[in-house]
């Protein structure tokens, strides 16, 4: 089968290529880009939208196995192709846990046999995420975990977040976790400052994260382990980050597509749907978030994808769950960026493709001769409001109901097979 695209804006972040032309598909694999590639079984027309590689999503949790009525891999894949997901990661703080080799084959087969894109289950770093003993790291990645993490929290004991970095350097895994101390973040529910006193919240302060992210940064950097701190949140994080970069570590940073697009403010008359974990912070913060895209020290970009139901959600806001589903707006995030000239279109697109790919070693995540075919079409110009009700996550708990973005995945490709079409309205 050889499907052609043809009249596409080209963009791949990994060769700076941004051009129009045409993409020949042949047996799941991107064959030839160009122009005039010759014959195909199947031609599409993308005069006026952009052709790019899959989005790649290193955070994604599902109630599967144990919480299916949150969201299952079906359903949660159901969503991100809509999105324009290729590639996603579950994480491991799933009931019971994916802490042994049943359970992450568990999650291969059901990605395998209900997933429309790719799917990778990441271990957990500890026993049950207990923070009490390490669990069978090598075991896990022999059986196909892609790294290891702490789920939602950090490991709080020092000792054991050393041994589990040392194990893993010594298998060359990929350790991937949280950066609070929860002895400082304590009871609190959204950023700490002025705002919080006033709306009469218990503060998270940013001292909870750098404190973590100092800690982590050095016994990584000390154990020479491929490390990934997950989800930073403010201007200090970026600062340590880099500075151990600078010093050639293998260390790297994530940050959700949420934190980019909202601050504090955003809470407003206390919505629930904007209590998230990191919290949304200062506009300061933000800023300093989207520079460190722009530069490159933000090796990818997450949609946090954590569904929670609304009489989880529609609480008082102390008592309401942290989470937001994020899977079907972390691409159209990006895009408004851009189209606040934020950032250009490469470096949005880059930490959402290639940035991880290059982290996890995986062939898809750029538009390449021989790569896998998991492309996705998007509309940059698309203005849309986003209405939870329309969302395909079975929870839409969505800080962005009611939001308009612009920019929208149009066709999503999976191995050259389209695997999600928006139909026009």
């Amino acid at each position: 089968m050889r499907t052609k695209i043809t009249n596409a804006r080209l963009l791949d972040p990994a060769t700076n290529l941004d051009e129009i032309g045409d993409v020949l598909i042949e047996d799941g694999l991107i064959a030839s880009i160009g122009d005039a590639l010759g014959k195909a079984d199947e031609t599409i027309d993308a005069s006026g939208l952009c052709l790019a590689p899959g989005i790649i999503d290193l955070r994604v949790k599902t109630g599967e196995p144990g919480s299916e009525h949150l969201e299952t891999i079906a359903t949660a894949s159901r969503a991100a192709v809509s999105g324009g997901v290729t590639s996603m990661v579950i994480m491991p703080d799933t009931n019971p846990p994916i802490d042994d080799i049943a359970l992450v084959e568990f999650i291969t087969r059901r990605g395998d046999a209900h997933a429309l894109n790719r799917v990778y289950p990441a271990g957990a770093l500890t026993k049950g995420l207990s923070s009490e003993s390490m669990a069978e790291l090598g075991m896990m990645q022999e059986a196909g975990a892609v790294f290891f993490s702490s789920g939602e929290h950090s490991v709080a004991n020092p000792s054991l977040m050393k041994r589990a970095l040392t194990y893993a350097a010594s298998h060359n895994a990929i350790v991937c976790t949280r950066a609070e101390d929860p002895n400082l973040t304590g009871s609190g529910v959204m950023n700490a400052g002025g705002l919080a006193q006033r709306m009469g919240l218990a503060g998270m302060g940013k001292d909870a994260e750098l404190a973590m992210v100092n800690r982590d940064l050095m016994l990584a950097a000390y154990a020479g382990t491929r490390f990934i701190l997950d989800q930073i949140s403010t201007a200090r994080s970026v600062q340590a980050i880099e500075a151990y970069k600078d010093e050639g570590k293998d260390v790297h940073a994530t940050v959700a597509a949420h934190s980019l697009f909202f601050n504090e403010l955003d809470i407003g008359d206390y919505l629930t749907y904007c209590k998230v974990s990191p919290p949304f912070r200062a506009e300061d913060d933000r800023l300093a978030l989207i520079d460190a895209v722009k530069r490159g020290s933000i090796a990818a970009v997450v949609s946090a994808h954590n569904p929670q139901p609304p009489e989880t959600k529609r609480l008082p806001f102390v008592e309401a769950a942290f989470g937001a589903a994020g899977l079907e707006t972390t691409l159209s995030a990006m895009l408004t960026l851009v189209a606040d000239e934020r950032l250009t279109m490469l470096e949005a697109l880059r930490p959402l493709t290639c940035g991880p790919a290059d982290l996890m070693g995986w062939e898809q995540g750029r538009l390449k001769e021989g790569a896998p075919a998991d492309l996705v079409l998007f509309d940059p110009a698309k203005p849309w409001a986003c209405k939870r009700e329309d969302l395909l996550s079975r929870s839409t708990n969505s800080p962005f109901d009611g939001r308009l973005l612009q920019g929208r995945a149009i066709m999503t490709l999976v191995g050259g097979d389209v695997v999600f079409e928006r139909q026009s309205k």
